[in-house]
């Protein structure tokens, strides 16, 4: 990763990305929540989905550490 801040095209790359990954977890919260309503639950299925939902939410935790500039001490 880059040291330099990003520019305003690397910003709206990182928003983008961000977007897409927000709207991937959501669903990914749909489809587990369905999943789980809707017995019997396949649980090899429900736990793949919450591990790909965690890694999600990782990403999209450091995509937005990216977006906040550094505040010297």
């Amino acid at each position: 990763m880059a040291l330099h801040p990003p520019g305003e095209t690397e910003i709206q790359e990182i928003r983008e990305q961000l977007h897409e990954l927000r709207l991937e977890h959501r669903d990914l919260d749909q489809v587990i929540l369905h999943l789980i309503e809707n017995p019997p639950p396949d649980e090899l299925l429900v736990r793949r989905l919450k591990k790909r939902k965690l890694v999600l939410k990782d990403r999209i935790l450091q995509l937005e550490a990216m977006l906040v500039p550094d505040i010297p001490a």
